[in-house]
């Protein structure tokens, strides 16, 4: 029982570390920026409900791709590097959305009739692409951190449990701290930051992690 309960610290504490404290923060950028889209797309959908519905619809449609995407990379070489360069994908993305916002928001109003077909497909432009790539991170990282299929439970538990913490904290911090103190630009441009060094420490967690196996099966071999 305590094995199975200890067994996310089963790897290099800087690999636990890193990939815990991805986890903790990819939750919070994601769940933040999702908060953040309704303000980028308030001046011209308004943030009535079919707002809303478009929003959480293309983040659960995002996740859902992220998952898939992730589950299917984590049993390839070097996952957390892999992911890695895609969180440093989002995070160009996050840096263009206040360059490009305004630009993409008037074109589609005036393309679409229908207001709920335009709200869906500015959520779209918005979101769909660096809530994907982020997505990616949590089964990969339960992948990084099982050793064994016994444990595979609990690891799963404390990654998803850690993220969706990480995903509480965006949304308290996000409306409550930084909206009201900063405008949606700079708070972009924060959370573009913010992933930019989350993608070089899965990079560096990656080498870490790789550095870890090659020991032990130099142990298995002697």
């Amino acid at each position: 029982m305590a094995r199975s309960f200890l067994a996310p610290l089963s790897r290099p504490a800087a690999v636990c570390l890193a990939i815990f404290g991805n986890a903790f923060t990819v939750g919070a950028v994601l769940m933040g920026f999702e908060m953040l889209g309704s303000r980028y797309l308030y001046p011209y959908f308004g943030g009535g409900i079919g707002t809303w519905a478009a929003l959480i619809s293309v983040v659960l449609l995002a996740l859902a791709i992220g998952y898939f995407v992730g589950g299917s990379l984590a049993s390839r070489a070097n996952p957390l590097r892999t992911v890695g360069v895609l969180v440093a994908v989002a995070a160009i993305y996050l840096a263009l959305v206040p360059l490009s916002a305004d630009a993409v928001m008037s074109w589609l109003l005036t393309r679409f009739d229908t207001l709920a077909v335009g709200q869906f497909a500015a959520a779209l432009g918005l979101t769909l692409v660096p809530l994907s790539l982020l997505g990616t991170l949590s089964p990969v990282a339960v992948a990084a951190l099982t050793r064994s299929a016994q444990d595979s439970g609990v690891v799963a538990g404390w990654v998803y449990g850690v993220s969706t913490v990480g995903n509480i904290l965006g949304v308290l911090l996000t409306t409550f701290v930084l909206v009201p103190t900063a405008g949606s630009r700079m708070i972009t441009y924060m959370f573009a930051a913010v992933l930019a060094a989350c993608a070089l420490t899965l990079i560096l967690a990656n080498r870490q992690l790789v550095t870890d196996q090659g020991g032990a099966l130099a142990k298995a071999g002697t």
